[in-house]
């Protein structure tokens, strides 16, 4: 399933009233450059930006800014915004290195200017590895009885190989998706399975001995609101005086996933998946 973003959706939701979608980057809208045009622009920049704005744009040994970063280049759509700061140069205004004026024409403004976006389009998302070939890993590396005895002394209390476990290596096939899921502490259960068991519960009490409790719908330093089990909405003031609350215990199926984190091992981690996996 397709996750929308909340941009695009915001922008369906425009063109669906008849409004005008708000304006995006052009960089986010840019297909590659033309070749021709890329070429001459890449050799204009190194002659004249490379220094200060260094050989993949984020910034050079004279202190120019990163141009992958720069607000005026992504706004940019073919040198209309570059080049009057081309031709008139830059002080900037809270200190730093200042770029002088450069003489160049429209179409090596044009040029520089399709280079960069250029750069923009091709570049590789942070932490991506590197090009080439897709490389198929193999992730299941654990050692299946480590794992079972981890699961048994560990994670037995709340789950079950024959109950929200059962058949879970044959329902999850990816072992990337299986161990992801339950280090996380998604949902691993049947679908059929009743959806009570994994919902936060919370109990409020107040200095009168009312004692109140639900589904847990919203909790921070200032309000908790909750459903009762008869479908009332409450919510409260946590430092309202009246009525005055004198605890709030929270009872959350994943909490324990969570405390996990601070102590598992890769070992412990990839051992478990090689047991979960076995689990058909």
């Amino acid at each position: 399933m397709r996750i929308l973003s909340a941009a695009v959706l915001a922008a369906l939701s425009l063109a669906a009233a008849g409004a005008q979608a708000p304006p995006t980057f052009p960089a986010q809208q840019r297909g590659p450059g033309d070749a021709a045009l890329v070429a001459r622009g890449n050799a204009i920049y190194t002659l004249n930006c490379r220094a200060c704005h260094g050989v993949d744009l984020r910034g050079g040994d004279l202190g120019g800014p990163n141009l992958l970063r720069s607000q005026l280049v992504l706004n940019d759509q073919k040198g209309e915004a570059i080049g009057p700061v081309v031709r008139a140069g830059r002080v900037p205004a809270g200190g730093g290195t200042a770029m002088p004026a450069l003489a160049l024409s429209d179409e090596d403004v044009k040029a520089v200017a399709e280079y960069i976006h250029n750069v923009t389009f091709t570049s590789r998302p942070q932490g991506a590895p590197p090009a080439g070939a897709a490389v198929t890993l193999n992730l299941l590396v654990g050692n299946a009885r480590a794992g079972e005895r981890y699961f048994k002394n560990e994670c037995a209390a709340c789950h079950s190989v024959g109950g929200d476990l059962a058949g879970i290596g044959a329902r999850i096939t990816s072992i990337e998706t299986l161990q992801n899921t339950w280090v996380a502490g998604r949902r691993l259960d049947p679908p059929a399975s009743d959806p009570a068991r994994r919902a936060v519960r919370v109990t409020v009490k107040f200095a009168d001995g009312q004692m109140l409790d639900g589904t847990l719908q919203r909790l921070d330093d200032f309000v908790v609101s909750f459903t009762t089990d008869q479908g009332e909405y409450r919510s409260f003031v946590r430092r309202s005086a009246q009525p005055a609350i004198t605890s709030i215990d929270v009872k959350d199926p994943t909490a324990r996933h969570r405390e996990l984190w601070t102590k598992l091992s890769d070992a412990d981690m990839h051992d478990v998946t090689a047991y979960l996996a076995t689990l058909k």
